[in-house]
Order: C-alpha cells, then structure tokens, then sequence
C-alpha cells in the first residue's frame, strides 16, 4: 500500500474523530465516541486558556458542556480514568486492567522517576486513612498524618513524602484517582471506590497480550503511523513495541505501507477510513494528540511546533500559549492565546496575543480562524476577541474579526 501525504493526513484526522459531524448539543454518547477515537485524554495543570484535557474535546464535538467530562470522570458509572498512560491522562476504565503491567513495574520500581523513600508505617497509615476518610488530597492526608512538606531549599517540586509516596501508589496501582477539587488538587482514594467492579474483576492479560492491545489501540487511534508513533501514545519500550507491530501485521490488523517523504515504515489500521475530504475547522490544544509527538507534525503536516512555555519570554518565537489552527486536512497558522477571564469590564475576553500564517495559508484563513476564535470564546464564556498587533496574521485577523 501506498499513501500520499494528503492522505496520510486523512486517514490520520479520520481516525482522531475530525469527520464526525458537529453536535448542536453534545451529549455523553458524543463524549464517549471522541474518547474512543482519542484512547487518552492528557491531563495538564495549565489554565492560560482551559484545562489541557478539556480542549481537545472541544475540538472534535465544538462547544460542550465540561460537566459531561466531570461526570464520565467521577460520577457512576464512571466511564473514564485518571493514569499514567501516554503521560498523565484520562483512559477508558477497561484500560485498568491492560495498565497491570505497567503498574507491576512501577512497583518494582518505586517511583516514575526515582526511588520513593520506603516508609512502610506511612504506607500503611495512609492506605488506612483512605479507607476511612475516602477521596483525599496529599495535602490533606499530610496535615491529619503531621507530615511536614519538604523545605523550598530542596531541588524539584516541593512535595512531602505524603505526596511522593501517594505519587508512587497511584502509579503502581494501590490508590486511585477520585477526582481533582477547584485547585486541581487529586483526591486519592481506593481503586475499589473508583474503578468499576466490573472491570476489577476481569482477569489481568499476560504482559504481552496487553502491550498488544495497548499497540491495537495506538493503531486506532493513528490510523496511519510508524513504529515510533506507536511506541509515543502511550510511551512502550521500542523492542516490545515492534514485536507487538509485527504481531499485529501478521494477524492482518495492521497493513505495512508506506508514505510519501517518510523515512520509515508505516504502519495502517486495517479498519482506517481514507476519506476523499476532511472539513475540520477548529484549534487543537498544544496537549492534542494529533500535535503532541512534534516529530510526527512535522512529518505529516510540514509544521514545526514547539510549546514554548518554558522558554524565557525574549526567547519565544511564537508565543506562550499557541494552538495550531487546522483547517481542512492542514494546519494553516498559529494563535498564542489568553483567557482574560478578569477583565474590567467584567465580561472577559479572549487575548490572541500573536497570530501567525503558514507560508501555503490559503486566502481565506484570517476569516475561518476569526469564525473559529469567535466559537472559542463562546465556549469559554467570553464576550470578546480581541488580536494583539504581534505576528504576520495579526493585522488580516483583527480586520477579519471587525468584519465579522
């Protein structure tokens, strides 16, 4: 087989949900439908614009009510879960088994990234005090069990051992997440409280039957991809990732083929749609799966993106904040954005604070990202956009949005 890059984008936007039709009111079907096209939803703390985990939603059903996410994450039955999968992330709840593996080697490890101090009487305090009390933050369970934080002069986040080790649990799979309270503290409690009986109860895969299903879903989701795309949604070991790909293939679920102007192997769903048109319109979180492996951008839409929140202000070429704008099957410009949620006029705004044009930009991108910013900031609850004078499309925008 063999791909065009216009169709390898098809089949990729296809397969992240961008050909469902819009919703006038979505619904959790809706909701549902978009996290089965996405597999994870990335969880971030940063709220310039909106959560990380709200947005690509958006961006798939158009303006939705969040309490839709709030309920399919916290309410019964709960739908979706809190995990380390692509990185912190919501999953599917049938994904609590195939995560056992993963879970298995935090344990062993102790930590995501280095040993967690073994403290077995806290350990066993804390599983107590969850028991008892049900969802609690670390801050919480700090205070009632007299754990001090650790002083700023240490290196790294200034976590307690409460919070280190709580850290610890949830990834090995002792504790679970609950929900996150309105300074997106996490509420741990028991797996039994938050998972599902149903799905504790269904039997534990062997290690390489769920790394298989872990590559299915990867598959899915891409439609269209290399190994290392693979490998990235949801962060596998190269060799198990290849020997899950070749089992895929000669069970004829993936199709080898390959795409114009890539290097490597790809690798097509066997269930993937090649859609003659997409007609998307929309901005995509920096958090966005179709975005977040910045390689496979640019592979597959000549874009080159970096997130450049770390990046000291006089350093940034674009932006704090900025989302791609896809239009079609392309991703024609860049918007750093800013919910001014406090403005005086008491109304809110939303800040384009730099907007910036594709050099292939077709003509009318200024009035189909106005359309698009316009939409935004209805969601958000916002009564204005206004355009900051930064950025190659910031002046055809702001003319576009007074027209409009």
């Amino acid at each position: 087989m063999r791909l065009s890059l216009a169709q390898a984008r098809r089949v990729a936007l296809a397969a992240q949900g961008f050909l469902d039709p819009p919703h006038a009111t979505p619904t959790m079907r809706t909701l549902q439908r978009a996290v089965e096209r996405t597999g994870v939803l990335q969880v971030d703390s940063v709220n310039v614009l909106a959560r990380a985990h709200y947005v690509p939603l958006y961006s798939r059903m158009g303006p939705y009510d969040v309490g839709l996410l709030h309920r399919a994450a916290e309410a019964r039955p709960r739908r979706i879960v809190e995990y380390w999968a692509h990185v912190q992330a919501f999953m599917p709840v049938e994904l609590w088994p195939v995560m056992q593996h993963r879970m298995a080697d935090y344990r062993a490890r102790r930590g995501k990234w280095g040993a967690v101090a073994d403290r077995p009487e806290l350990e066993r305090d804390l599983l107590a005090l969850l028991g008892d009390r049900g969802p609690t933050t670390a801050r919480e369970a700090a205070a009632i069990l007299g754990d001090a934080p650790r002083t700023k002069e240490h290196w790294g986040w200034n976590w307690s051992d409460t919070r280190r080790l709580l850290d610890h649990l949830f990834t090995a799979g002792v504790v679970a997440i609950a929900s996150r309270n309105s300074q997106f503290e996490i509420r741990y409690d028991l797996p039994e409280r938050v998972v599902p009986h149903h799905v504790l109860a269904l039997p534990t895969p062997r290690r390489e039957d769920a790394l298989r299903e872990l590559v299915r879903r990867a598959a899915r989701s891409h439609g269209v991809a290399t190994v290392t795309d693979l490998r990235d949604y949801y962060r596998m070991g190269a060799a198990e990732t290849r020997q899950a790909v070749a089992e895929l293939v000669e069970d004829g679920e993936l199709d080898v083929a390959e795409v114009d102007g890539w290097s490597q192997p790809a690798y097509v769903w066997s269930a993937a749609r090649l859609p003659r048109r997409v007609r998307a319109r929309t901005l995509l979180s920096p958090f966005d799966p179709v975005v977040w492996e910045r390689e496979r951008t640019e592979r597959l839409f000549g874009f080159r993106y970096r997130i450049e929140i770390y990046v000291p202000g006089p350093q940034r070429v674009h932006g704090y904040y900025v989302l791609p704008f896809l239009l079609g099957d392309r991703l024609v410009g860049r918007v750093d954005l800013k919910a001014d949620r406090r403005h005086a006029d008491g109304a809110g705004r939303l800040v384009v604070r730099a907007a910036w044009a594709e050099p292939d930009a077709p003509e009318d991108t200024p009035e189909q990202l106005a359309a698009e910013l316009r939409r935004l900031a209805g969601w958000l609850g916002l009564a204005d956009v206004v355009v900051d004078p930064r950025g190659d499309l910031a002046v055809r925008l702001g003319s576009a949005l007074a027209a409009g």
